[in-house]
């Protein structure tokens, strides 16, 4: 049937051509002008060591920690084990500044080490904190612990009564739970108010925080107690 309409010739499709990407080719040697030798070795500077006198190039440098109003107290009783090791062994002065309520500890001639001022902060600061100066020590003699702190409404945000199980269930009736995470996992825990203070080497940190976590999230103690004991065992047979 014829329409009428008469088809025009439509434009013709034109093919492009394609680009083609020249692609560089690696010298192989022999076959260049380039170089092919090795680059030499460049030695490392050896430098002398440099004391700690000379490390603060002659300036004696200071830290201070903050001491809240209900630590004075026990500040006060074990002033003494906190003074002796920072004075005879770390090589430091150290003194409570009663205007400004901050323990101040300062470098002086006979400091050997310069880390060591960092050491006797976090002395200080852990026994701030809530630990016993016997735990708090550690942080002195060895090299490989760290404290560290979180807010249990970090975890999960409570509120009222539901934030003061979240701090009964870790803590545990006359304490039990906190000591059974305390003792599988080889740290030391203090729970002030909302604030979780941990203790410890960095892998047992991580354990212990797992199971705190797990504890603010409901989950039963008996399930936490079983998890922290497996992921210890495994820990102990890698080592």
């Amino acid at each position: 049937m014829d329409t009428g309409l008469v088809s025009e010739p439509g434009p013709e499709f034109l093919s492009v051509p394609k680009k083609r990407v020249k692609r560089k080719r690696k010298m192989e040697p022999g076959t260049g002008n380039m170089e092919t030798e090795q680059p030499r070795p460049c030695k490392r500077p050896e430098f002398p060591a440099v004391s700690g006198q000379q490390l603060v190039d002659g300036r004696d440098e200071i830290r201070k920690v903050a001491v809240p109003a209900h630590r004075y107290t026990p500040l006060k009783e074990n002033w003494l084990k906190i003074f002796t090791p920072i004075v005879e062994h770390l090589q430091l002065q150290v003194r409570f500044n009663l205007k400004t309520r901050n323990v101040e500890i300062k470098t002086c001639k006979n400091t050997q080490d310069i880390g060591s001022l960092t050491k006797a902060e976090d002395f200080v600061k852990a026994f701030v904190l809530g630990f016993q100066v016997e735990d708090a020590l550690a942080l002195i003699r060895l090299d490989d612990l760290f404290l560290e702190t979180f807010d249990i409404t970090d975890v999960k945000p409570l509120k009222g009564d539901h934030l003061s199980r979240a701090i009964g269930r870790i803590a545990g009736k006359g304490g039990k739970t906190k000591f059974t995470i305390e003792n599988v996992t080889r740290t030391r825990i203090v729970l002030a108010d909302s604030k979780v203070h941990i203790l410890g080497s960095f892998q047992n940190i991580k354990m212990a925080r797992t199971a705190i976590c797990n504890l603010i999230l409901g989950s039963p103690p008996s399930k936490v107690y079983g998890n922290i004991r497996a992921v210890a065992s495994r820990a102990a047979e890698r080592f």
